[in-house]
């Protein structure tokens, strides 16, 4: 099986595992794969939990659609953030529950202004570590893709406002477990909102970052 046959098949399995822990509902989400022509895209308006491994977008380096159905209306979002991320592979993007609640939450509401999450455990320091909140734009606006950039930069994760995070990983198995770590740490967020809550430390945080570089 070639590389680009093995990347099709892994994107399907990953979206059919994300549909059935319920982190895309309905047709929402995307998920790429860089490969040597370009990359390998979820079309649009398609399910995660139903993706045919024939049928996945193909753009090349330009971001030209160049095979397979029409990509996501957000692949300039994708291209964004591989253009300032050149060592990253691959990139999933979700609206999941708990992480677009936090991103629909009044910015005061947020840790600070650096990240709407707070350090709450060693696991999410090292798989996503800060996640700046990106200003809010129309899916598919392309200034959402000039603003994502700026971000995308400094962090391998952020999360758009009103919208949902997005994150990029060396390998696809990579962003997953970020994206999926991103979740269950919102989801602790709220749960431990109104609660006196002990986060990690300065100090330990960085003492993870020191033992675990990204």
């Amino acid at each position: 099986m070639s590389t680009e046959a093995k990347s099709r098949e892994a994107i399907c399995a990953l979206g059919a595992k994300l549909a059935a822990r319920g982190l895309c509902p309905g047709t929402s989400g995307n998920i790429s794969v860089r490969i040597d022509e370009g990359w390998l895209m979820t079309p649009t308006n398609s399910s995660l939990g139903e993706l045919d491994p024939a049928q996945l977008s193909k753009l090349d380096a330009g971001g030209k659609h160049v095979g397979g159905d029409p990509p996501t209306k957000e692949a300039l979002l994708h291209r964004s953030v591989y253009d300032v991320r050149p060592k990253d592979g691959a990139i999933v993007h979700l609206h999941s529950t708990h992480a677009v609640a936090i991103s629909c939450l009044d910015p005061s509401c947020h840790h600070n202004t650096e990240s709407t999450l707070p350090p709450i455990t060693p696991y999410f320091v090292m798989r996503v570590g800060k996640l700046p909140l990106v200003p809010y734009f129309k899916p598919g606006d392309p200034k959402l893709a000039d603003a994502i950039r700026e971000y995308a930069k400094g962090h391998r994760a952020v999360l758009l406002a009103n919208h949902g995070p997005v994150v990029a990983g060396t390998s696809l198995s990579a962003a997953s477990a970020s994206i999926e770590e991103l979740e269950e740490t919102a989801k602790l967020h709220l749960l431990l909102q109104g609660l006196k809550t002990r986060t990690l430390s300065d100090f330990q945080v960085r003492e993870i970052e020191e033992a675990f570089p990204s």
